[in-house]
C-alpha cells in the first residue's frame, strides 16, 4: 500500500474527473470532513474505508491503494505460467530469457510475489543449465524477499539452493541447509506437508551421496506418510523419484522401478520434459544394477537425447558418465573413454558434470585403463577420484575407490600403501547411516497414517 499522502492525491483525482464532491463521496458511510482530511494525507485509512471509496469510485481496492490496475498482476501470473510451461517443454534458455523480462516487470510494478516466481524460475533454469552460482543467487534473492513470511513459504527457494550446492558437489552443506530447515519447521510447529515433502524428497540425494543409507530411507519414509496431504503431482512424483533411490540402495530392484513408473505416467501426463529424462536416466541405472545391460544403454541414451534437446549441460555431462559405464560393462572400452574424456577438461572439476559425478567418470577412467593392464593410468584416475569425493562428501563413493585403489596397490605389491586405501575407505563407513551433522532431523509432532501398501518401507533402527 502507497503512503497516505499518495492514496490521498489518488482518491481527489479519481474523485474530480468523476465530478463528485466530497459529500457525495463520503455518504452514507463517512463525512465529507473525513474525505478531506483523508485527501489531505492527514490521515491512513482503514482497508474497509479504502474498499468502500474504491466502491464509490468505480476503481478496485488494489488500484486505489497501490496505482496498479488489478489487471496488470494478472495479466503476470499468467505470463509466469507460460514461462513455466516453456521450461517445462522448451529449452531453459528460452524460459530464462520470459522469466528475466518478467522479473523486470514484476520489479517495475513493485509485485513481491510474483517477483519471487520468476527468480525461482531463473533459479531453476540455471540449474538445468548448468550455471550453479547463478542458481543459487536468484534462489537467495528469492529467498531474501520472503524474509519476513512463514518459514513454509521459503522451503522453495531454499530447496532449490540446496540443489544448486548439491551438483556442485558440496552434499554436506546441501544436507545442513535442508536438514535445519526441517527442524525449524517441526520445531516451530508448521508442519507444512507440501513444504516437509519437498524437503525431505530433496534431502534423499545428498544422504545416499554421503552413504548415509539410513536416514535417506528415514526421510523416504517420512514423505510418503506425507503424500497423501499433497495436492501437487508434479511434488508426488518428484518424491517417488527419490524414493526409488533408497529401494535401489536396499536391494529391492522392483520397488525402485515401480517407484519410478508412478513419477513418470505423471511427469509424462504433465509434460515435464526434464524431470521424464530423469526418470529414463533413473530406470536406465536401475538396469544396470541389475545387469540389464543392453536395456540401461537404451535407457540412458534417450535420458541423454531428451536432455540435450533442452540444452540442459549439466545433466547431460551427468548422464553420459552413467553410459559409458554401462559401455564400459559391455566391453565397448574405447567409445566408453572417448565419452567420459571430454568431460573432463583440465581445471574443470566441479564445473564440469559436478564434483560427485567427476568422481565417478575418473573412477571409470581407471577401471578402463585397469582392465587394459594400465596400472599406471589406473592408479592416476583412482587418485583423482578420491580428490574430488573426498572433498564433495560422497562416503559411499569414495569408500568404493578406496576399495579399487587397494586392490590395485595389493596386486602390484605396496602393501602397506594398500592398507592405507582401505582404512581410508574404511573410515568413511565407519558410521553408516550417519554423517557429519549431528542428530538426524526431527519427524514431525504430527504423523498421518501411512496408506497400506505390499512393500512398506522398513524402519530405520
Amino acid at each position: 500500500m502507497d503512503e497516505p499522502a499518495e492514496i490521498g492525491r489518488r482518491v481527489q483525482r479519481l474523485r474530480t474527473e468523476r465530478g463528485l464532491t466530497q459529500r457525495q463521496l463520503a455518504e452514507p458511510a463517512y463525512t465529507p470532513a473525513y474525505v478531506s482530511t483523508l485527501e489531505a494525507g492527514k490521515v491512513r485509512p482503514s482497508e474497509n474505508a479504502l474498499r468502500f471509496l474504491a466502491g464509490r469510485l468505480g476503481t478496485s481496492y488494489e488500484e486505489l491503494t497501490t496505482g496498479r490496475p488489478p489487471r496488470l498482476a494478472t495479466e503476470l501470473r499468467l505470463a509466469l505460467t507460460d514461462a513455466h510451461r516453456t521450461l517445462a517443454t522448451g529449452p531453459a534458455t528460452r524460459a530464462a530469457a520470459r522469466y528475466r523480462e518478467l522479473l523486470a516487470e514484476a520489479e517495475r510494478l513493485e509485485l513481491v510475489d510474483e517477483r519471487v516466481e520468476a527468480l525461482l524460475g531463473l533459479g531453476d533454469c540455471a540449474l538445468e543449465t548448468g550455471e550453479l552460482t547463478a542458481a543459487a543467487g536468484h534462489f537467495e534473492a528469492a529467498e531474501a524477499l520472503l524474509a519476513g513470511e512463514p518459514l513454509p513459504r521459503r522451503a522453495r527457494p531454499i530447496r532449490g539452493r540446496a540443489v544448486a550446492h548439491l551438483l556442485a558437489g558440496e552434499l554436506r552443506y546441501a544436507c545442513y541447509l535442508l536438514e535445519s530447515t526441517i527442524d525449524a519447521l517441526n520445531a516451530a510447529g508448521l508442519g507444512d506437508p507440501e513444504a516437509l515433502v519437498l524437503l525431505y524428497a530433496a534431502v534423499i540425494g545428498p544422504y545416499i551421496d554421503m552413504g548415509a543409507h539410513a536416514r535417506a530411507a528415514h526421510a523416504a519414509e517420512l514423505a510418503l506418510a506425507l503424500a497423501p496431504e499433497v495436492g501437487d503431482p508434479a511434488l508426488v512424483a518428484g518424491m517417488h523419484r527419490q524414493v526409488a533411490r533408497t529401494f535401489l540402495a536396499q536391494g529391492r530392484i522392483a520397488d525402485a522401478d515401480a517407484s519410478l513408473a508412478k513419477a513418470q505416467e505423471a511427469y509424462r501426463r504433465l509434460r515435464l520434459g526434464t524431470d521424464l529424462a530423469h526418470c529414463h536416466w533413473m530406470r536406465g541405472y536401475v538396469q544396470a544394477q541389475h545387469g540389464e545391460l543392453a536395456s540401461a544403454e537404451r535407457e540412458l541414451r534417450l535420458a541423454r537425447e531428451m536432455l540435450r534437446a533442452r540444452r540442459a549441460v549439466l545433466y547431460t555431462a551427468q548422464v553420459e558418465v552413467e553410459l559409458a559405464d554401462v559401455l564400459r560393462r559391455l566391453g565397448r572400452y574405447a567409445e566408453a573413454g572417448e565419452l567420459v574424456s571430454g568431460l573432463l577438461e583440465p581445471g574443470a572439476g566441479a564445473a564440469g558434470p559436478g564434483a560427485v559425478h567427476a568422481g565417478g567418470a575418473h573412477r571409470l577412467l581407471g577401471l578402463i585403463a585397469q582392465e587394459r593392464g594400465d596400472v599406471e593410468g589406473a592408479e592416476e584416475h583412482y587418485v583423482r577420484a578420491l580428490a574430488l569425493l573426498e572433498r564433495s562428501g560422497a562416503g559411499g563413493d569414495l569408500a568404493d575407490v578406496c576399495r579399487l585403489l587397494g586392490d590395485l596397490l595389493r596386486r602390484t605389491g605396496r602393501v602397506e600403501a594398500a592398507l592405507d586405501a582401505y582404512r581410508t575407505g574404511l573410515g568413511h563407513r565407519a558410521a553408516p547411516g550417519t554423517t557429519t551433522l549431528g542428530p538426524a532431523p526431527a519427524a514431525p509432532a504430527f504423523r498421518p497414517p501411512v496408506t497400506p501398501c505390499t512393500t512398506p518401507l522398513p524402519v530405520p533402527r
